[in-house]
């Protein structure tokens, strides 16, 4: 059986809710807006940075982490924005991720993804986790040629 039109609008309307999700991020990490950083995640969203730094769970995690991250002053460009609907209020996908920012005066630029889960929370799309994997990090003087 065909969905109804307003079936079919809300799928459009979901997915794009979910596209802006990323967009929206960056611009807020740009802007050093923490508190709407955070607002972006469930009540039990979780971001792992990657690497060494331990996950934040839950919104004062996200908040303390959010404010330490942002001493790098980021300045992140995301593209290749793909994602999937699992149900009416589950959605996973990735990102894609070019960032500048500045480490012990330094200029340094990154390359990676972003694995996200996504939650419909009342009428909102939300990030109920993100998880960073970093292919490079390195000084901008010293480039990014044979890094993995």
């Amino acid at each position: 059986m065909a969905k109804s039109v307003e079936a079919r609008l809300q799928e459009m309307e979901d997915r794009e809710a979910i596209r802006e999700l990323p967009l929206k991020y960056c611009d807020l990490v740009w802007k050093q807006d923490v508190p709407g950083i955070v607002s972006l995640f469930t009540e039990d969203g979780e971001f792992d940075a990657g690497g060494k730094v331990t996950p934040a769970n839950g919104r004062a995690e996200l908040l303390k982490a959010y404010q330490e991250g942002l001493g790098l002053n980021p300045r992140p460009y995301i593209h290749n924005h793909v994602f999937e609907v699992q149900s009416p209020t589950w959605a996973k996908g990735n990102c894609y991720l070019d960032l500048r920012a500045t480490q012990d005066g330094k200029s340094m630029i990154a390359s990676g993804y972003y694995d996200d889960v996504y939650k419909k929370v009342g009428d909102q799309w939300k990030f109920r986790s993100r998880k960073f994997h970093i292919l490079f990090w390195t000084p901008l003087s010293e480039g990014w040629a044979g890094k993995k």
